[in-house]
């Protein structure tokens, strides 16, 4: 299954996903690992949400059963969505959080990815035993942790999690894009493409528009009253 068009790949990475970090980890007797990524942070609009995913410990078959899931970017939608349904089928717990826009603007962009993070893992069924995330360390939490650069190349956890991450935020910008039409939301996610860019001129910024964003707080400066 190669990667989608125009994603490009380090060449120093694994051309997919592997369970030695999580083996390690288990082996040591952390036998529920949660897989953390994201979705989101780059978008104009529209929250940051973020999943954790734990994965047993106990399937030997594991990248049988699971051969598709890589970085959801190098996905295809269809792909997500089809791979997105066999990690929740087999995966011991999924939880899902998110930031709001508001709280991106207020807080700042590495904060509400680790507020997503926090609200993932809050919203899991069970108590992880041990953390695998993508790139951030995870503060506000007594878990133990592992950061990893690139870690939705790496381990097949943390693809997971970016898989259903991607796939429940593209889920909530088509509500709203419902909520707000005229956007496009539905088609570009809240990401900066020629057509959001059009709309955000002819429109303005919607409630779901991120003020802090360069596109964004451009055009709201153009909304200002001009000075006496």
């Amino acid at each position: 299954m190669p990667p989608a068009a125009g994603m490009a790949r380090h060449a120093d990475l694994p051309a997919w996903p592997d369970l030695l970090h999580e083996q390690q980890l288990w082996d040591g007797g952390a036998c529920l690992v949660a897989g953390l990524d994201e979705a989101g942070r780059g978008a104009w609009a529209g929250p940051v949400v973020a999943a954790a995913v734990v994965l047993p410990s106990d399937r030997a078959d594991l990248l049988d059963l699971l051969p598709g899931v890589r970085d959801s970017k190098v996905m295809t939608r269809r792909q997500r969505e089809r791979w997105a349904a066999s990690i929740r089928a087999c995966a011991l717990a999924v939880g899902v959080g998110e930031t709001p826009p508001e709280q991106v603007d207020a807080m700042g962009l590495i904060a509400a990815t680790r507020a997503a993070m926090r609200a993932a893992l809050q919203a899991l069924c069970l108590s992880p035993d041990h953390l695998l995330i993508d790139h951030l360390r995870l503060t506000g939490v007594r878990v133990p942790q592992t950061p990893l650069t690139h870690g939705d190349a790496r381990a097949l956890s943390i693809a997971a999690a970016s898989v259903i991450a991607k796939v429940s935020r593209d889920a909530r910008m088509l509500e709203l894009d419902a909520a707000y039409p005229g956007y496009g939301f539905a088609q570009h996610k809240g990401y900066g493409t020629a057509r959001h860019r059009q709309a955000l001129a002819v429109l303005g910024p919607s409630p779901i528009h991120r003020r802090t964003y360069s596109p964004v707080a451009m055009r709201l400066q153009l909304d200002l009253p001009a000075r006496a």
